[in-house]
Formats: C-alpha cells, structure tokens, sequence
C-alpha cells in the first residue's frame, strides 16, 4: 500500500484542454475488532480530504471469506450528527437500532440510518452469509438538520441499463434516473458496473464534487488509470466525466454532492461541531450504558434539548453495548 495519501493528476480532455486534477486517494487498512477481526479499507476521511459534499466516511470491505473471519459482528453502538450509507455486493447484513427498526441489508438495496440528535444500532453478518462484500458510508448532517428525529429509510433502485453498462441511483440523480430517499443536503449516489471494453460517459451536476470508489476491474476515468479499492475525487465545476473499463469488467461507486460549507468534528461514531460537544455525546453514551457515571443535571433531557436516554434502549438479550474508547489526548479540531 501506498504512503502518498492524495496524488493530483492532471487530465487532458478530448478536446485538448487541461481538465482540473484528479486527485486519487490511497486506502488504508483498518481491522475491525478482535483477534479474527474483518479489515476494511478507508478512503475517507483522510489529512488532506476530510469531505466530499457531506459524505465524511466511506469503509470499503471484502470480498471476505465468514468462515475465517467471523463476518461483521458489530454490537450495538451509538451514533449522532449523521446518516449511515449501507450497501452490499454480496452477503447479507441485520441491522437493528433503537428507533425500533430491524431491517436486513442486501446486495442492491439501500438502508440509510439517520441518526441526528442520537440512535444506537447493531450490524451483524447473517448466519447464511458465506461472503460479504460492501461499503458503508456516513453523511454528516448540516447544522440545521442535525438534531432531527432518527430513523431508517430502505430503497431498492431499478438499474439504469445501456449497452456494456448497468447503473443503480439509490441517492439523488444521476443518468435520467433519481432516487425518492431523503437528504438534508443535495447528494448523490450511484453503483456502476460495466463490461470489459465499454465507454460510459455521464453528465455531472457542477455543482457538486464527486468520488469514484473502484471496487474492482479496469478502470480509467477521463484517461486517467484508477487503481482498485482507491477513490478518485473530481472537483467542482466539472459538467461530465468518461469511465471506460478495460479487459476486467468494471465495479465503482459514485458519490457526491454539494460542498458542505460547514467544518465538522468527527470522532469514533460521533459527528459534531466542537471538542466539548463530541465529548459530551461520549459521556452520554458511557453513562446510558452503565460505563461510567450519570450525567450531571440530565434528568429528562441533556442540554440541547435531546431526551434521556439520547442512545435511545435496546431490546434485552441482545450482545453487549460498544464503550467508547477514551478521548484522544489532544484537543479535536474542526475539518472540512
């Protein structure tokens, strides 16, 4: 794996112009807990690019194999100032949160998770899953929507089809298709498949900045080789963009949307605006759970308004909550 984080590429388009940079983005492997633990890899958020519009994370895994793993076995853990992206390519994954929610996730299907002022939620591979392979994404809610209610939207998009090429929109718009779930801020979000030798050129919203994560096959993006399991980010201002597979056929993500505006602090499972903020949802979090002691002053509602428990309650039987780990030893600062 790379040590460069962000390569800038210069692009000619066919008409001879210098196109903005591309700049590609390396992953890094992250174990998800445990000896036989799961390992994803990470493209966002990185040092030198913390969003893209608001998408603020984005994990890619697989294929893996369940039998050697374990699979996801992610227990209950809390959430707040985001919406959660799940989508598989194989496998399949149940979801359970405390705004009483229990979905399962499947390939080509949607299940976006807000969780504005607080949820709690568990992920675990089904016992039928022998590969799991997929993305989870976050989505960091503007200022103004992120203390709304929480919830669970499910979408499953009818594929866009062409010749060599098929496309599923299961956020926002894209190629005359559009997606019905609901975003606080404009977004959008796509797989893409194309077979070997086929050329897909798709128009882009200017306003937006967009990613292409590579899942796997030969890819090139305006001319440009991108690497499998790298993001390559495209700036705003770009009407257009030209992806063209090679003897593999193709599999990548597409998101984007328009520049958040806004900085962020991201922590664990928390986004906020501030140090004190994201610590105090870590406080909550340990004290709903019995971690650590109650929160002073909190009898019926924390200081934003937010209900006690914020986390949300869980059914009885299920595995053990998540503790946070302990705040890092230096102040958080805001990104974006």
């Amino acid at each position: 794996m790379s040590n460069t984080e962000a390569v800038p590429a210069e692009v000619l388009c066919e008409n001879g112009t210098l196109r903005e940079a591309i700049e590609l983005l390396d992953p890094r492997e992250v174990l998800l807990g445990g000896v036989r633990a799961m390992t994803v890899r990470r493209t966002l958020p990185q040092r030198r690019r913390s969003l893209i519009g608001a998408w603020c994370f984005l994990d890619h895994y697989g294929p893996d194999d369940v039998e050697a793993t374990g699979g996801m076995k992610v227990p209950r853990h809390p959430h707040t100032g985001l919406q959660t992206a799940s989508w598989l390519f194989t496998g399949e994954i149940e979801h359970r949160d405390s705004a009483g929610f229990h979905a399962l996730v499947r390939p080509g299907e949607l299940n976006l998770m807000t969780a504005g002022r607080g949820i709690s939620h568990s992920e675990f591979s089904t016992p039928g899953t022998t590969v799991l392979h997929g993305a989870q994404l976050w989505i960091a809610l503007p200022d103004a929507s992120r203390a709304v209610e929480p919830g669970l939207q499910h979408y499953r998009p009818e594929p866009a089809v062409g010749e060599g090429w098929e496309l599923r929109v299961f956020l926002g718009g894209l190629a005359g298709r559009s997606s019905p779930v609901r975003t606080h801020t404009p977004l959008v979000g796509a797989e893409i498949l194309l077979e070997p030798g086929t050329r897909l050129e798709l128009a882009l919203d200017p306003a937006f900045e967009h990613g292409v994560l590579l899942d796997a096959g030969d890819l090139g993006l305006d001319g440009l080789q991108v690497a499998a399991d790298h993001l390559a980010y495209l700036p705003t201002g770009r009407t257009g963009v030209v992806l063209e597979a090679g003897q593999r056929a193709v599999r990548a993500l597409l998101i984007g949307g328009e520049p958040l505006g806004e900085q962020i602090v991201m922590w664990w499972n928390f986004v906020g605006r501030s140090h004190e903020e994201v610590a105090a949802y870590r406080a909550a979090w340990q004290a709903e759970i019995g971690a650590e002691a109650p929160v002073p002053g909190t009898a019926g509602a924390y200081d934003d308004g937010a209900p006690v428990p914020r986390f949300g309650t869980f059914p009885a039987g299920e595995p053990a909550p998540l503790p946070a780990p302990a705040l890092p030893n230096v102040r958080m600062r805001p990104r974006g």
